[in-house]
């Protein structure tokens, strides 16, 4: 009986008559990672490609909207990164997935590229499900890849509520391997219970753990080989044939970007004045900063009612200086956000401002 091994085997040494030679002949683990918007889905991946664990991973990032930040916020780390935007995962790029997974795959066989597993991070309004179909609807995906485990992320401040209107964050939570729950510290224990008793029902079979700040041991991510297809199918006897999927129209993503220098100041007072105004409807609003006075990219994120910012590495010198600030949301005036942001550019600011609001840097 043939297994998975040798079905890899044989397509490798098939792959290297046109590939050159093969660089492993057992398949690329792979992991999936999702979450709803603002669970901490590219904190915990920073965590995880920061960590010495040996290991080099390709990184697939896909964002809600036609522009993206994350690989900006994961440009620091020294892996192979592919960006997809303008659409979910899920549906509309999924034949970019797989094109990009074979793709990895060739330029590994060449010596191109050197990675020994690839991590998926979908959007946050992704079903999780679609995306594993992948890894069995495509041969040649299916013999170069193993998929590891689904391993979602749940928002403690929030989750109770997404988990009561949004289908995608029910999704998530149902097909996960491993459920992490973050922002624990801005919750009482007892709501903390209260949303891992509902994701409890949700998922009976995934562990669910507390993660701070991404801070969780490697060894409960990789390696762990918690997808398991029978089980899958006892729950979604079609999960290999469904493919209706549907996000709810009213959520919709824009970006703004300018290559004129910020100032702090203003910028706190713009973002404090949409949560004040939207803040139940900004489900997720996040950016890279250039603020006038800082050599320092300067990283923002924010989910309905919290935002905040951090620091990253220097601007470069050949590298072009602007802001880019994407938000997703329910029904927002897009014409008011980008009105509202013209009063948002520097005249006079000082490092010293900058490093004033850093002080407190929570809206």
């Amino acid at each position: 009986m043939s297994t998975k091994a040798d079905s890899a085997k044989k397509a490798a040494e098939k792959e290297a008559q046109n590939w050159g030679p093969v660089v492993t002949e057992s398949p690329i683990p792979v992991t999936i990672l999702t979450g709803f918007l603002g669970a901490g889905k590219t904190t915990l991946l920073n965590r995880i490609l920061k960590e010495n664990h040996g290991e080099k991973i390709a990184v697939i990032e896909n964002e809600f909207g036609e522009e993206g930040v994350d690989n900006e916020i994961l440009a620091d780390t020294k892996e192979q990164i592919v960006e997809m935007n303008n659409g979910c995962i899920c549906c509309t790029v999924r034949g970019d997935l797989i094109r990009i997974l074979n793709n990895l795959y060739k330029r590994r066989a060449k010596g191109e590229l050197k990675f020994d597993r690839v991590m998926i991070e979908t959007t946050g309004m992704a079903d999780p499900a679609p995306v594993a179909q992948t890894f069995f609807a495509d041969e040649k995906v299916n013999e170069r890849y193993l998929l590891d485990a689904v391993i979602t992320v749940v928002d403690a401040k929030h989750g109770v509520k997404q988990l009561q209107e949004f289908t995608e964050a029910q999704q998530q939570a149902a097909f996960a391997d491993r459920l992490l729950v973050s922002k624990t510290d801005q919750t009482s224990e007892e709501e903390t219970q209260k949303l891992m008793e509902r994701l409890r029902k949700f998922n009976v079979r995934a562990p669910i753990n507390k993660v701070h700040f991404g801070e969780t041991p490697i060894k409960e991510l990789l390696d762990i080989r918690g997808f398991n297809l029978n089980a899958i199918l006892e729950i979604q006897p079609d999960f290999l044939t469904n493919d209706d999927h549907e996000h709810h129209d009213e959520v919709h993503s824009f970006y703004i970007r300018t290559d004129r220098a910020l100032d702090v100041r203003k910028v706190d007072r713009y973002i404090s004045s949409l949560i004040n105004l939207y803040g139940e409807q900004m489900l997720r609003y996040k950016g890279i900063l250039n603020i006038k006075g800082e050599p320092r990219r300067v990283v923002f994120q924010g989910v309905h009612m919290m935002a905040g910012f951090d620091f990253a590495s220097e601007w470069k010198e050949d590298q072009k200086r602007e802001s880019t600030v994407v938000f997703i949301g329910r029904k927002l005036p897009e014409a008011l956000f980008r009105e509202l942001f013209e009063d948002c550019y520097a005249t006079e600011a000082t490092p010293e401002d900058v490093k004033a609001y850093a002080a407190g840097s929570t809206t």
